[in-house]
């Protein structure tokens, strides 16, 4: 099966299923390709022995998030129901879902893997919401990160715009197992065959579903506030587009002061 920047694979005789981002470099999470996933996870509701769902990422990055020029104010609300719809495709999948990381997950993409029951990355992946540096905050981020690492953890990536190694995100709880790059592909078949493949598919897709109940909540009742937090509220400020358009034009973002009393401090902060 193959869609617009998206190619699926079914292995081991139809049990598991590889959904692969397929634009590199930088598997864009574009509008374009958040519907080809869309249809590729719908799709595999019709896959009757499918066990498992593998979300990876074409080259050397998983991706390096959603399409900035989608988050100008004429797009942004578009981009944003785009990106509610397909996490909750991910989170009502016909079998567990593990997103497989190598390089660069960040933005958009992070907030895809977050939707996924579990993380594995091989030791060159760096997780992160930078969405802070072009002054916006990632609603979708804000709500899913918390219930895997804690508020505070979360509230330092969403607030700082840092990123987090392979070897951070594992100690923290954010992804579950760290391999050399090397081994990817050898550590994850031994991990299928083990844990996965001699299990039961209904078994399987019941136990899924019994631990998205936080994904879930944190969708249904946090995700809607914080897209009415950025869309009706953060974007009447000039910020937001002065921070997208300064990324496009490749330049420093001339940020809004409140007045010339803030504007003293900050120019006191750097003396």
């Amino acid at each position: 099966m193959k869609t617009e920047k998206v190619r699926v694979e079914l292995i081991y005789h139809g049990q598991v299923a590889r959904v692969t981002l397929a634009a590199p470099r930088a598997n864009v999470l574009d509008c374009a390709m958040m519907a080809g996933l869309l249809a590729s996870f719908h799709q595999l509701h019709a896959q009757s022995a499918l066990k498992l769902i593998l979300l990876t990422g074409e080259g050397s990055h998983f991706s390096f998030g959603a399409s900035i020029e989608e988050h100008l104010p004429e797009r942004i609300a578009d981009t944003l129901q785009q990106l509610n719809c397909l996490l909750w495709e991910v989170v009502r999948a016909p079998a567990p879902t593990v997103a497989v990381v190598r390089g660069q997950c960040l933005g958009g993409a992070f907030e895809l893997a977050l939707a996924c029951d579990l993380i594995v990355a091989d030791d060159t992946a760096t997780f992160g919401l930078p969405e802070i540096k072009l002054g916006v905050f990632p609603p979708a981020g804000a709500a899913l990160l918390p219930p895997r690492v804690g508020a505070s953890r979360a509230a330092e990536m969403v607030l700082t715009g840092g990123t987090w190694p392979a070897a951070t995100a594992a100690a923290v709880g954010l992804i579950s197992r760290v391999v050399p790059a090397s081994d990817l592909e050898a550590k994850l078949d031994e991990w299928l065959l083990s844990d996965f493949l001699p299990r039961s598919r209904v078994a399987l897709q019941y136990a899924a579903q019994a631990t998205r109940q936080p994904t879930i909540d944190a969708l249904e009742h946090q995700l809607p506030a914080l897209e009415r937090l950025y869309l009706e509220e953060l974007m009447r400020h000039g910020d937001p587009v002065e921070g997208i358009r300064a990324f496009l034009e490749k330049r420093q973002p001339r940020w809004e002061l409140a007045n010339n009393a803030e504007a003293r401090v900050f120019a006191g902060a750097k003396t």
